[in-house]
């Protein structure tokens, strides 16, 4: 009895030292992060007050040399502000309002030391720099709360998070939202964009739950019979969509299909993975074009398949145009299982948004030879669709470019069709 009594001791003593010691790395980890984001805060007030005086500053000169210095000040630091806004643990809609409306004045400022167009900057930038003034006001009010939580990570965490009524980034978030659209208005693209993202161009008829039942098993053979259960979205959702779940034997799995068309946006199932039966590449490529003459998708190319340890994933794109050029972002994507040749998963989101293409844009060829430095091998060209920063659809050659250096290092390269502009440079491994 006296030697339980002992063990059972020597084993209350040793959680208890283990308890003491987890809680002291605890602490210790509370007060790392803690330093970390208090060091972060003070960076991003700092280049806060430095970017509003420099928008102010701006205003007050007529030199060119003089703005020019100003108008680079102002987009490296929005840069370093938004780094900064990035590592603190704000709630992702007063973090996203920030990033979008700094960026925005440093891409003003970028636009304009470029092309000299310094009377819209001083029209623009008037109401932008008391807005600004007024937004570091409440930032340094907002922010005055963490320094007086002692590194008590609740606190900060009611603080942070917005939506709580006591907040004080109940009004940095909600000014932030309103000067965003008075002082940077969404631009036609972006406007066209966003109904795009929304689903709010689709104007075909309405289907029922049991309606969308059938067109996810006329698509998908292998479930049919499942049992299901079909809700529908919410009434303020961008667009109204039926969201399926279904089971079936070993297989779980859900789909969410429009109401207005009865269009498949995303697909998943899961199941246990089988021993592979060696299905190979071709099979796997036709297995996915029956699947796409199933759905009625006629105008799909291959663009690309990656293979992990159990599944293949495929991504193809829109053809379009007299160029038969990739429409980049009308892309749908497939996951193929490997030990079947099952459609495991399957988006189409983008697909169903379907962008109308501009055939009249102007194409010039281009010299790769003067292009690109000497020792550039062009490896693949093809002509697509893709947006530029300002959401603009543009008609691009898209080369695959190898550098003949000791790396041999290889490169995608978006090139716009007309005016020669680099749309996009991807390291290629």
């Amino acid at each position: 009895m006296k030697s339980a009594i002992y063990l059972m001791s020597i084993v209350i003593l040793a959680l208890g030292l283990y308890a003491y010691d987890v809680r002291q790395e605890n602490t210790q980890l509370q007060q790392t992060v803690h330093a970390q984001y208090t060091n972060s805060l003070t960076k991003a007030s700092e280049k806060l007050t430095s970017l509003q005086q420099s928008v102010s500053q701006s205003l007050l000169f007529q030199d060119q040399e003089a703005l020019e210095k100003e108008l680079d000040n102002i987009w490296r630091t929005s840069n370093e502000f938004r780094s900064s806004i990035s590592n603190l643990p704000l709630s992702t809609d007063v973090a996203n309002d920030w990033l979008r409306y700094v960026g925005n004045i440093g891409e003003e400022a970028k636009y304009v030391a470029d092309n000299g167009d310094y009377d819209e900057w001083y029209k623009k930038m008037g109401t932008v720099n008391e807005n600004l003034q007024a937004l570091s006001d409440e930032w340094a009010v907002a922010t005055s709360n963490y320094y007086q939580n002692d590194g008590d990570f609740k606190k900060w965490a009611n603080v942070a998070a917005n939506e709580t009524k006591e907040s004080p980034f109940k009004n940095v978030s909600a000014n932030l939202k309103s000067y965003t659209e008075t002082d940077f208005p969404l631009t036609a693209s972006e406007s066209d964009w966003k109904k795009k993202q929304e689903l709010q161009n689709l104007n075909d008829k309405e289907i029922t739950k049991d309606q969308a039942i059938d067109k996810l098993e006329l698509l998908l053979p292998g479930i049919k019979d499942a049992t299901y259960t079909v809700t529908q979205s919410k009434e303020d959702a961008p667009y109204p969509f039926y969201h399926i779940q279904f089971v079936k034997g070993s297989r779980i799995g859900y789909a969410d299909i429009t109401v207005k068309g009865g269009h498949i946006l995303s697909f998943l199932s899961e199941r246990p993975v089988q021993e592979q039966t060696g299905i190979t590449q071709q099979q796997i490529k036709d297995l996915t074009n029956q699947f796409l003459e199933r759905a009625g998708y006629k105008d799909l190319q291959l663009v690309e398949m990656r293979e992990n340890h159990d599944a293949w994933h495929i991504s193809l794109a829109r053809v379009a145009g007299k160029h038969k050029a990739l429409v980049y972002p009308d892309g749908i994507q497939l996951k193929v299982s490997k030990d079947s040749g099952e459609l495991l998963g399957f988006n189409a989101m983008e697909y169903v948004q379907k962008e109308t293409v501009d055939e009249n844009q102007p194409v010039n060829p281009v010299d790769w030879n003067t292009f690109f430095r000497p020792g550039t091998f062009i490896e693949e060209e093809r002509m697509i669709y893709t947006e530029n920063e300002g959401f603009q659809l543009r008609l691009c050659y898209e080369v695959i470019a190898r550098f003949d250096n000791k790396l041999n290092e290889t490169f995608r390269v978006v090139v716009d069709a007309e005016n020669h502009d680099v749309i996009k440079v991807e390291y290629m491994p």
